[in-house]
């Protein structure tokens, strides 16, 4: 079964989500308001609300890392996430953690980016060489 996700949180501005989402990260966007706008976001839909985002802390140990909590995740094969990775170095993305290999040679390899839209949502993109490992233990 395929399915993709729903997800609604605020930002404080939607003509900044648009240009960060849209423009930076290239999400197609959907039906919108003037209070809210929709986004495929790497074929999830994300509404994103006027209003305060969550209080965010950097609380989550994944190994040597703090990293924010909560945030949004996604998963991507590897070569997209390297295709992304490069895009947003070249825009001069201020990582929150940059583009790195965590968990190398274990069942959990992968590549992650923590970065923070314009209105402090915490977001990590994480890449797989072989997508069915997401969950290997």
């Amino acid at each position: 079964m395929r399915t993709c996700f729903h997800l609604a949180y605020h930002v404080r501005d939607l003509d900044q989500a648009r240009a960060f989402y849209g423009g930076m990260l290239g999400c197609e966007e959907g039906r919108s308001t003037d209070t809210w706008v929709d986004f495929d976001f790497f074929g999830h839909q994300i509404s994103l609300h006027l209003g305060e985002p969550f209080a965010v802390t950097n609380t989550g140990r994944v190994g040597d890392h703090m990293v924010p909590m909560p945030h949004l995740g996604l998963v991507m094969a590897m070569d997209d996430w390297q295709a992304l990775a490069a895009r947003l170095t070249a825009q001069n993305m201020a990582f929150v953690l940059k583009p790195h290999i965590r968990f190398e040679g274990e069942p959990g390899e992968q590549a992650t980016m923590f970065f923070l839209d314009p209105c402090g949502n915490p977001i990590e993109v994480k890449g797989f060489r072989d997508l069915d490992k997401v969950y290997a233990q």
